[in-house]
């Protein structure tokens, strides 16, 4: 494997072109030992492609490279091998190989993208925790980038659904980006998820490679959800590769002032599904085949009813917007002894949250 792992971290050499190549010559070691002469027979590549081997050839540490490699706890899959994600095969531009910590997505379970903004709002927070989690909680399996904002609160709601999350990053998987991640990144690993890139551990997480990546997110994902998102972000780029691989694509609504909802509700102008609850998602989305099921909105549901009186007035009157324990004071027409009481329950029952001060939203 140290051939091929010497073949997927060539630089200068497309992926196709080093599919085509592999399957040519029949074994990496022999693309690593091939003469000058012999590259120019073959007609796909060019001077610079030939240029690029030659100096990949130069490479002698081979072993050592990918003994490294294994002692990080880090896999070599490419895409010759039956392990390779069978949707990957069926997209423009797959990836020679992925590197991966972790496990891979199971095939015959259905997997879901969660996808969005970085700069999100509490809004888009708590519905792709939301989602997340009502799809695990049915055995779907969660795909995102690991990004902080929606990507961070999708895999977390994942999890916390007792669901499998899997992460394409846009830097080697060694790395964790961002750093505040650390946490998601090593509870993914630990709750039966993985972490995955096409690039070699140790390359850092330029900009470049973000847009990139997403083609391997969309790929691995039979549905894709967008959950906040400008209407230049890599999250439309996102659904747009969805598109073109034959995947639905479902955006969350959001106010029209908002310039972080407008990339989402153009998409619905122009067709994609609406998101309005879990529960309608899946009955909505034959793919997933789940109409029906139980889900996060029907427990939110059960847990609202067994509340006190007080409670239920405050936890009315909390929203996705961050207000002040004034402001919901003065709207249930209570005394701050109880606000502050039925607050605190809320709290504890995990139904808001303070963000911060005597803030609260809805959780």
């Amino acid at each position: 494997m140290e051939y091929e792992y010497w073949l997927a971290a060539m630089v200068g050499l497309s992926n196709q072109k080093k599919i085509v190549l592999r399957r040519r010559v029949k074994s990496a070691e022999s693309i690593y030992n091939i003469e000058e002469k012999e590259l120019k027979k073959f007609s796909f590549l060019n001077e610079a492609d030939c240029h690029a081997i030659k100096e990949a050839q130069k490479r002698i540490d081979l072993d050592r490279e990918y003994e490294r490699l294994l002692q990080k706890d880090i896999r070599l899959i490419t895409c010759m091998q039956t392990e390779y994600p069978a949707r990957l095969h069926h997209i423009a531009d797959k990836p020679y190989a992925l590197y991966v910590k972790g496990k891979l997505p199971a095939e015959e379970q259905k997997s879901v993208a969660v996808v969005g903004a970085r700069n999100c709002t509490p809004y888009g927070e708590k519905f792709a925790r939301e989602y997340a989690r009502s799809l695990a909680e049915c055995g779907i399996q969660i795909i995102s980038g690991l990004a902080r904002g929606i990507d961070g609160s999708g895999q977390r709601g994942a999890l916390l659904g007792g669901g499998c999350t899997f992460a394409v990053v846009g830097n080697g998987v060694d790395i964790c980006y961002p750093r505040e991640n650390r946490g998601l990144y090593e509870d993914i690993l630990t709750h039966g998820g993985g972490i995955m890139s096409e690039l070699p551990p140790g390359t850092p997480p330029l900009s470049w490679h973000f847009p990139r990546r997403n083609r391997i997110i969309s790929g691995l994902s039979d549905l894709v959800l967008v959950m906040e998102a400008k209407e230049q972000s890599g999250s439309l780029i996102t659904a747009d590769l969805a598109l073109e691989q034959g995947k639905d694509v479902y955006a969350l609504p959001g106010p029209a002032d908002s310039a972080l909802s407008r990339g989402c509700n153009r998409l619905i102008a122009q067709g994609a599904g609406i998101l309005l609850s879990p529960r309608e998602l899946m009955e909505e989305a034959a793919v997933l085949g789940l109409a029906g099921r139980k889900n996060i909105a029907e427990n939110n549901s059960e847990r609202k009813t067994m509340l006190e009186t007080k409670e239920n007035m405050v936890y009315s009157s909390v929203n996705l917007y961050p207000k002040s324990a004034g402001q919901i004071m003065e709207e249930c027409a209570l005394d701050a002894g109880e606000t502050f009481a039925a607050l605190t329950s809320l709290e504890i029952r995990g139904m808001i949250q303070q963000i911060s001060k005597n803030y609260y939203i809805r959780t």
